[in-house]
């Protein structure tokens, strides 16, 4: 990774505003991982006036559920979901202070509106790095949802994750800049 940005949870207005789809980041910090089942009781929550199990101001959801750690390892492989699977329930969490998700893939234009409104950030992680991604992971203990499983919510503590913004707080899409280029960047020998 060329130039990482080095970033550490909680996010601030201020580093969602100093981010730019495209930028490489290292993140470190609390994360926190939800995925479609946690998201519909999140907004259920919400929807009801009951109080979250989690507070997210300033938080990163990533959307993933580990496989089960073996013996000696923090966490099994965590890899990334499809982010638009969490759209429909992605703006009311960014109006209640949500500032950053993982996931892979595009958003929608609605997540993107939102993005722009609360000025978040919407980071990549590839699909396939599982096992990478776990390398970066300190600790891992289940806050809520436990009757889930591997996609009860859980608090995450990373240590310079790989990712890559692909929607910056101003809406810029990093697929869009990408489908935008005419021709294939040349690979030195």
């Amino acid at each position: 990774m060329n130039n990482p940005i080095h970033i550490t949870t909680p996010l601030t207005d201020r580093v969602c505003r100093s981010l730019k789809a495209g930028d490489p980041v290292l993140l470190s910090g609390e994360v926190y991982t939800a995925r479609d089942v946690a998201h519909r009781r999140l907004h259920e929550a919400i929807r009801d006036g009951k109080k979250l199990p989690l507070d997210i101001k300033g938080k990163i959801i990533f959307y993933a559920a580990p496989s089960p750690a073996r013996p000696g390892q923090i966490i099994g492989s965590i890899g990334p979901t499809t982010g638009s699977r969490m759209d429909a329930f992605t703006p009311e969490l960014l109006r209640i202070g949500l500032k950053g998700m993982i996931a892979k893939g595009k958003r929608s234009p609605e997540v993107i509106e939102a993005i722009k409104k609360y000025g978040a950030v919407y980071f990549g992680a590839p699909g396939g790095v599982a096992a990478l991604m776990a390398r970066h992971i300190r600790r891992a203990d289940v806050v809520a949802y436990e009757d889930l499983g591997p996609e009860a919510i859980m608090r995450l503590e990373v240590s310079e994750m790989p990712l890559v913004v692909l929607t910056d707080s101003r809406g810029r899409d990093f697929y869009k800049a990408v489908r935008g280029v005419k021709k294939s960047p040349k690979i030195p020998k």
